[in-house]
């Protein structure tokens, strides 16, 4: 990792008390990793925005693909798997 620079942020309150209740549930080790993962989504969402539709298309295309190829999951059975982990981690939190 690059050198550390500690820096201020205010945030509302609400957000503080996320970030402490994601540390507290074993979520991240720190308040620290939460703002770092939270940072290294937005670099992520600003990559993608500024991509154009031409490399969009070129990066959704092989999935495209296997799916014409019958590869694809249907998707009652991956909203089922989802529903069933989002219900495991919020009863992990309720604990």
């Amino acid at each position: 990792m690059s050198k550390i620079e500690k820096i201020s942020v205010a945030l509302p309150r609400d957000m503080v008390d996320a970030i402490k209740d994601a540390v507290e549930a074993g979520d991240y080790a720190t308040t620290s990793e939460v703002i770092r993962d939270a940072i290294r989504d937005w670099r992520l969402k600003r990559h993608v925005e500024a991509m154009d539709v031409d490399e969009l298309r070129r990066l959704v295309a092989p999935a495209l693909d296997a799916l014409d190829r019958g590869e694809g999951i249907p998707a009652e059975e991956v909203f089922a798997q989802l529903k069933a982990k989002y219900a495991a981690m919020a009863r992990k939190t309720e604990k």
